[in-house]
């Protein structure tokens, strides 16, 4: 495999990447050593000339080596373009991990030499006091702050976690391998004595062990994922970087605001509740989903009070303990008289058998040791946070506070964080299923036969009815359809995981596609129906689970705020939702979705119709802050993805980018697919990317714009959007035979093979654009390197500004619109660096597998037209003729790594030209889904 990946002297590499080339020389040298090995001197020397013949290409621009590479390609055995992409496919995978292991060693270098980068806690101090903010009001802000990563199921997840077990040691081995370089330049002269030596081959060592087992642990999965594989996946981010991350980033704020720090930062999920298009999921799985992340969090507080009580060893004959830890210690079950003197490891003792008591009632399982018997289980995790806090305030009484900081604390702070159930687990159901199952309650119990047929303010008038109705619409006894069972067994499993695991293990009801008020009663209905809502309607009601509407499509956005206005109209609802909880306020969450919205109108449209969107929702709860007895706070759910055209790109940029005012302290938003392993699959750059969206959050909240958006920058932006709209949708939906183009220059087939997740393509199983996912929509696009839901309309939307203002005057506004709003300076940001990643004759590569002629010259004419006229407006609007001038650690990342993805696009297009054409051989299919998955690590995203 590659023996290098760049020239050391080359000028274009500055050295303080130096030691990024080394790891990827070094992990690409062993990965070439083990394949030698492994599959012989030929299959390396193949794949040496590929890389090779690449590398001119793309570096060089040799048409010559093109030709050969292209020819060399469409020539290998079925067998042997397997070997080739597993080769670069495998390269790509360790690549990451080098840029990964550089990122953190590039931002502990800044931060030792003082210097703060934006997205970081210490960048927002510095920015918060300039602008004369205290800590005192950062403190006040994150008393009733709520910001939520929500780790979403994902249909283009193309990673095993076999895969990235092995990928995480490496890293460590990484980290390791730095920690030996560091000793080494401390020792000077002496750096090259041979216990360093010894050390720095040892590790390379256990690199190439863990290379080995790469190389021969299967990449692909044997049968599709089931809904229990995916809940596994996800809690591996909670055990590997989120439990022991997120106590460490409150002891930051803690130390830096000089205070405690309420549990304001919160984990969410999707996985094993998310029942939108995926018939797997029931009720079943939320029972599943809770149990083990109770499971998971229980666990790992048995082992950090078993770990305290050999730590706290502190006798009472020695420092006499404060009443209440006596009392704590007098309340343990622990009679052996070696502990009488200590109160501590006595306490910790009957934590220790509650929590083994819990565990057992939670989920059924046994704790790992028992010095007495499990007994008196935890009633909630606040009684045991209570527990820990007496030790703590016992530690700092007896001038211990020291021994608190290692374990306690942290132990305390992931308590009050996580609480017995880990995460919050979401309902998301689509709005037509809510219809089904009341409209056949309404039916059963005969109050309306045809509620479907009825007109939105009919549907209204009966859906309140049944609510003020103290009487159930169920019927005893009755069989209802399995849609109507599931939904009523699903709402009332949430009642009883709110029982057993807590009110904040579900919180949320989510409905997909919400287009009126009578998608948001339906739910009230269904939560009334299972027990989920108290009270008398219009008096005390309330119910459990926040209904959440999703808002997804343009049309839909530009309703929203109209919709939530009506809701609130309807009298009742204020009450309810104001009185939906503990707190002095309601809350009212509303979800806001990325992917469809760019799906349906391009990614202008769908960018500024959520800016719009969002806009309005706060200008409404702005009012209803005015005229409702108390006050209720919205939250916005952002449904961001991976790609740009789903709403992906930096965080710490996007959240800066909100419109004024509708932050303010209040953030959940998805991670999705390999964002999520790209994020949170690390330690410490989880860490780092949960601080910024703390530090975006605060910057947000208390640095609104000194000024408003200028009037005519709202003009211009309408402008734009109109056009870029017109423009994307004449392809996409206006175009004759465009479905036919993208079901065939694109792997969208392919993918819908692959078993890499458990829900389905397409939501009908139809080939109509309008019922595919938003999901495989993009990683198609992505797979084939046009990139089109990422930019696809922005050119075709400034060439048309320009010719209603004049050239001169359009530019001069469209400059000044980047340089003084973060809302369209972040969405030009994202744009080039979805360019920057797309290739145009790679995509006509792609388009060659399209039979007709004449449709393939048409769109892909249009798609290279648009994709020049695109170009053009961000260099003339940025300054920038070349894409990612502001980010050249990125531009060199992608560079680099071209020349190693390009096989892997040819011989994709290859092995789908032989397997449509009937080869279906084993190894061509598998080649292929080996394709799409060196593209993705390549690419660093999926859906």
């Amino acid at each position: 495999m590659p023996r290098s990946t760049t020239h050391a002297a080359s000028p274009r590499v500055p050295a303080k990447d130096l030691p990024l080339v080394e790891d990827i020389r070094l992990l690409g040298r062993i990965l070439g050593d083990v394949i030698r090995e492994h599959e012989g001197a030929a299959t390396f020397e193949l794949i040496e000339r590929i890389r090779q013949l690449s590398v001119a290409y793309r570096r060089h621009a040799d048409r010559r080596a093109q030709q050969s590479l292209q020819t060399l390609l469409q020539g290998l055995s079925d067998a042997q373009a397997v070997s080739v992409i597993r080769a670069f496919t495998y390269f790509s995978h360790l690549a990451n991990l080098a840029e990964d292991r550089h990122h953190i060693r590039r931002r502990e270098v800044h931060e030792r030499a003082g210097h703060v980068q934006p997205g970081s806690l210490a960048h927002t101090w510095r920015r918060l006091q300039r602008r004369g903010i205290g800590h005192e009001q950062v403190r006040q802000t994150l008393q009733s702050a709520h910001v939520s990563p929500v780790l979403t199921a994902h249909p283009t997840e193309v990673q095993r976690k076999s895969i990235r077990d092995a990928e995480a040691a490496v890293a460590d081995l990484l980290r390791e391998r730095d920690a030996i370089r560091a000793q080494a330049a401390a020792a000077g002269s002496r750096g090259h004595d041979r216990v360093l030596h010894r050390a720095l081959h040892a590790n390379e060592a256990a690199l190439r062990a863990r290379i080995t087992q790469l190389w021969h642990t299967r990449l692909l999965r044997f049968s599709r994922l089931t809904v229990a594989d995916e809940i596994g996946n996800a809690l591996a981010y909670f055990e590997r970087t989120f439990i022991p991350e997120l106590p460490r980033l409150y002891a930051d704020l803690e130390h830096t605001l000089g205070a405690p720090v309420p549990p304001f930062l919160r984990l969410g999920q999707w996985t094993g509740g998310d029942r939108d298009g995926n018939p797997n999921v029931n009720a079943d799985t939320l029972h599943l989903a809770l149990q083990r992340q109770a499971d998971l969090i229980l666990r790992h507080y048995l082992r950090e009070v078993h770990l305290l009580g050999a730590e706290l060893s502190l006798s009472a004959m020695l420092l006499p303990p404060p009443p209440a830890l006596q009392a704590l210690a007098a309340a343990s079950p622990d009679r052996n008289a070696h502990r009488e003197d200590e109160p501590y490891r006595r306490a910790l003792i009957g934590i220790y058998a509650r929590l083994a008591a819990t565990l057992q009632q939670l989920t059924g399982g046994e704790a790992a040791r028992h010095a007495v018997a499990p007994q008196d289980p935890y009633p909630s995790a606040d009684a045991f946070v209570a527990d820990l806090r007496v030790l703590d305030e016992a530690l700092v009484q007896q001038g211990c506070a020291a021994l608190a900081e290692p374990r306690l604390r942290p132990l305390l702070r992931a308590a009050q964080a996580f609480g017995f159930h880990l995460a919050t687990l979401d309902l998301r159901q689509s709005s037509d299923q809510h219809e089904h199952a009341v409209a056949e309650l309404l039916a059963a119990a005969g109050v309306h036969g045809s509620y479907p047929a009825l007109a939105e303010a009919d549907k209204r008038r009966v859906l309140l009815q049944a609510l003020a109705d103290p009487r159930p619409l169920r019927i005893p006894e009755r069989a209802y359809s399995p849609t109507t069972e599931r939904e009523l067994a699903v709402f009332a499993a949430a009642r009883q995981a709110r029982r057993h695991y807590g009110g904040a293990a579900i919180r949320h009801a989510i409905i997909s596609h919400t287009e009126a008020v009578s998608d948001l009663l339906e739910v009230l209905v269904l939560q009334k129906e299972t027990g989920l809502l108290h009270g008398a309607w219009g008096h005390d009601a309330r119910a459990e689970l926040i209904v959440v509407p999703l808002f997804e499509t343009i049309e839909d956005l530009q309703r929203a705020a109209t919709i939530m206005a009506e809701y609130y109209a309807i009298p009742g609802v204020a009450a309810l939702v104001a009185h939906g909880g503990a707190l002095e306020y309601g809350e009212q969450d509303i979800m806001l979705g990325y992917s469809d919205s760019n799906k349906d109108g391009g990614i202008f449209t769908s960018n500024w119709s959520l800016y719009q969107a969002e806009v309005a929702l706060a200008a409404l709860f702005d009012r209803l802050a005015t005229e409702l007895p108390r006050p209720v706070r919205m939250r916005l759910f952002h449904g961001r993805g991976g790609t740009v055209g789903r709403g992906g790109g930096p965080s710490y940029e996007a959240i800066l980018a909100q419109p004024a005012g509708t932050v303010r302290g209040q953030l959940r938003l998805t991670e999705q697919g390999e964002v999520i392993a790209s994020k949170y699959g690390h330690p410490d750059i989880g860490r780092r990317n949960l601080e910024t969206l703390v530090a975006a959050t605060l910057e947000a909240t208390l640095l609104p714009p000194r000024q408003a958006v200028p009037k005519r920058f709202v003009q211009a932006a309408e402008a734009l959007s109109r056009a870029s709209m017109a423009a994307y949708r004449a392809l996409v939906y206006e175009t004759p035979g465009f479905a036919d183009y993208f079901f065939s220059a694109t792997p969208i087939r392919e993918i819908a093979e692959l078993n890499i997740g458990s829900r389905p393509a397409s939501r009908t199983g139809s080939q109509r654009i309008e019922d595919l996912r938003a999901i495989p929509w993009s990683f198609s696009w992505g797979q084939c390197r046009l990139t089109l839901p990422g930019w696809y309309g922005l050119g075709s939307g400034v060439q048309a500004l320009c010719d209603q203002m004049g050239h001169d005057t359009a530019l001069a506004l469209l400059r000044e619109m980047h340089a003084r709003w973060p809302f369209f300076a972040t969405l030009l940001s994202n744009v080039d660096m979805v360019l920057a990643k797309s290739d145009l004759a790679l995509g006509a590569l792609y388009a060659q597998l399209v039979d007709n002629r004449a449709l393939r010259r048409r769109v892909m004419g249009a798609i290279e037209a648009e994709w020049h006229r695109t170009h053009e407006a961000l260099a003339a609007i940025t300054g920038h003729a070349q894409r990612l001038a502001n980010n050249p650690a990125l531009a060199r990342s992608i560079e680099h790594r071209f020349p190693y993805i390009d096989p892997l696009h040819h011989l994709q297009v290859e092995l789908i030209r032989r397997y449509r054409a009937g080869n279906h051989e084993e190894k061509v299919k598998r080649g292929i889904h080996l394709s799409i998955n060196g593209i993705a690590a390549g690419l660093r995203n999926t859906g």
